[in-house]
């Protein structure tokens, strides 16, 4: 390689790390940065809100609640309904904490839409009868809770244009407990999210 080119290659590796952007920690606190796309400061907002909602709803009290009833909540489907690849999770895991640390409700994993999230609670039943296993330590049957609601919803996303450089973009977040005793819904909320910004701006 040439002096002349080696210095030409120097240079250009010199520039781009000149421009390089510093990684830092962001304080979630104070963070005031917006992105068109869903961030983490979306899905905090909305869970939050819907939580809210539902710790307030006269219907999602559990009749014995004096005496520490609590219902049972089962993870049903979430569907995104935008262009962004979105795990659902995200909004979900954020409500089942703080339903959970209200005191009022317990989450489930042993019964899911799909099958149960956590398969150890049937897998654990299954050591009956090894000969491995303390037989006195194996959970017995006809211990595991149904749930008294599903947790249901959707994702949506609707772009806009507003002018020749701007576009707003719709986000709903869409929640529904189902009783799982008679079929109807006990509550349902829906949080809106709402953004302006340039129209060369992606969301996916």
């Amino acid at each position: 390689m040439s002096v002349k080119l080696s210095l030409s290659a120097a240079l250009l590796a010199a520039t781009l790390a000149g421009c390089a952007t510093t990684t830092q920690y962001v304080d979630q606190k104070t963070d005031k940065v917006a992105v068109m796309g869903l961030d983490y400061k979306d899905f905090e907002s909305a869970a939050n809100k819907m939580v809210n909602d539902m710790l307030n709803s006269p219907l999602m009290v559990h009749p014995k609640a004096a005496q520490g009833g609590r219902f049972v909540i089962a993870m049903s489907n979430i569907t995104n309904d935008t262009a962004q690849r979105i795990d659902t999770d995200q909004l979900t895991k954020k409500i089942r904490v703080s339903l959970l640390n209200s005191g009022r409700f317990v989450i489930t994993t042993a019964v899911g839409l799909n099958g149960p999230e956590d398969a150890m609670t049937a897998k654990s039943r299954a050591l009956k009868g090894s000969k491995m296993v303390n037989q006195a330590t194996v959970k017995k049957d006809g211990r595991v809770i149904a749930p008294d609601f599903s947790l249901s919803g959707k994702i949506m996303q609707r772009n806009n244009r507003v002018d020749s450089r701007t576009q707003q973009v719709d986000y709903y977040f869409q929640l529904t407990l189902t009783n799982l005793d008679n079929g109807l819904a006990y509550w349902e909320g829906e949080e809106a999210i709402i953004k302006r910004g340039d129209n060369r701006t992606v969301t996916w």
